[in-house]
């Protein structure tokens, strides 16, 4: 399968983020978006709140003169954002009132934000998700089908 220099580029950086323990979904240059971004948050001035994917006046004018940033155009890196933080449990878009995970760098829940963040990510330039490990255990789920058949048969 053949995937974007975009997709191959945030899928590294998210990654490296995670194993070296970079990846901080509260902080505008450690989140998912901002790994993306070279840990910058340039992305952030899109949009008037963290996790909101209603762009402003500067995400609408970048948005519509069509620019990209690291290959996403803004409202795709506000929906990125949105997403790795929905999955991390958070509502959003981030209030100090708001749900919030009691340790939001837990491994657990960075790989529940990672994974959805990817799975998105994939979808973005059609290609099947490189995270999903299900057609590994396709081989079992039909030996395991033909070993009842056998069973099913010995009983007759």
């Amino acid at each position: 399968m053949k995937i974007s220099n975009r997709l191959e580029h945030a899928t590294k950086k998210l990654y490296d983020a995670f194993q070296n323990d970079t990846l901080h979904p509260e902080c505008s240059k450690q989140c998912a978006v901002g790994n993306i971004c070279n840990n910058t948050d340039s992305w952030k001035h899109f949009s008037d709140r963290h996790g909101s994917t209603k762009l402003n006046y500067v995400g609408l004018v970048n948005q519509n003169f069509g620019k990209t940033f690291y290959g996403y155009t803004p409202l795709e890196l506000l929906k990125i954002e949105a997403l790795f933080l929905k999955a991390c449990g958070y509502s959003i878009p981030l209030d100090y009132r708001g749900i919030r995970p009691q340790n939001p760098t837990e491994k657990n829940i960075l790989f529940n934000g990672l994974s959805e963040v990817i799975a998105f990510l994939c979808k973005l330039d059609n290609v099947n998700n490189v995270m999903d490990y299900s057609k590994l255990f396709e081989f079992k789920n039909q030996e395991s089908s033909d070993e009842s058949a056998l069973l099913e048969t010995n009983k007759l």
